[in-house]
């Protein structure tokens, strides 16, 4: 399958399993299975989820291996860095462990000069990059949001494929929906406007809750035109997503699989914390909602 096409459906953005502070690939598989069962269309190792900047780049390319062995969707593949050399070897390590795409952010730290500056840096990935790309708007993470305009300019390269936002602003993304060609792939990373997003033309979604629920994502996908898709997004989707939000959503997000039993810990690595007693008792109380409405 073209990565184009999978990714006009819903992927997710795949928690690292951790035992004992190692990576837990069994767990993974697991993960994995229950994702596919669902019906995910692709899936997103090494994201914002995933824990990338708690990983080593060892760490990051065997997951993204062992991802690609065991999945059976397509696999985008994060490659965040902060410079041109580095964001264009986590490609590079993306592609010999069999990734069809990477997704790339803005450079953080470094914003003074956004937007020329990014347009600058994506112009220079882009050049070299050995895979399909992926522009990743998270401007809560990297201290910035790539600029409509820029998103635009970057979307003529033959490289660049779409676009993930994350920022949770619906006028942004309907904006950068409105100056990209139909080709650029528009994709809503924020769960809570998944299917707003859609109903105003959005192509798909990146949405982390597809770990804990990848079928409820699913449907909302399929029915974002009617009444079930509504509901579900209300009922279903949104209150869950609020539960987690206080958390983090590497933490929450294995938090929530931990109490459906996919993987058997909700361990994360510092500088991340697990979510406690009472945030537990809170995400499994939104989660046993999320289920009884879905059914």
């Amino acid at each position: 399958m073209d990565i184009r096409d999978a990714l006009r459906g819903i992927t997710c953005p795949t928690v690292t399993p951790f035992d004992d502070g190692s990576i837990d690939e069994a767990a993974l598989a697991d993960l994995l299975e229950h994702l596919q069962s669902g019906g995910v269309d692709a899936v997103f190792p090494c994201g914002t989820t995933g824990e990338f900047p708690s990983l080593t780049a060892d760490e990051q390319r065997r997951v993204v291996e062992a991802t690609v062995e065991r999945a059976e969707v397509p696999v985008v593949a994060g490659a965040a860095a902060t410079s041109v050399d580095d964001t264009v070897a986590a490609i590079d390590r993306a592609a010999d462990a069999g990734a069809d795409a990477a997704a790339i952010v803005a450079p953080y730290f470094t914003t003074a000069n956004a937007p020329a500056g990014n347009r600058r840096f994506f112009d220079a990935v882009l050049e070299d990059a050995s895979l399909p790309v992926l522009l990743y708007n998270i401007p809560q993470c990297t201290g910035q949001s790539i600029e409509p305009e820029t998103v635009a300019a970057v979307a003529t390269h033959e490289r660049a494929i779409g676009i993930k936002d994350s920022s949770g602003d619906l006028e942004y993304f309907l904006s950068v929906l409105a100056k990209t060609p139909d080709e650029f792939l528009c994709l809503q990373g924020y769960d809570a406007l998944l299917v707003p997003a859609l109903r105003m033309g959005a192509d798909g979604g990146i949405n982390a809750l597809s770990n804990v629920v990848p079928g409820v994502l699913r449907a909302a996908f399929e029915r974002a035109e009617d009444d079930r898709g509504r509901k579900l997004q209300r009922d279903a989707i949104s209150p869950l997503f609020e539960a987690c939000t206080t958390h983090g959503f590497a933490p929450a997000t294995k938090t929530a699989l931990a109490e459906r039993g996919v993987i058997p810990a909700d361990e994360v690595r510092p500088p991340l914390v697990a979510v406690d007693d009472a945030g537990t008792e809170a995400i499994s109380g939104a989660l046993e909602a999320t289920l009884a409405v879905s059914e």
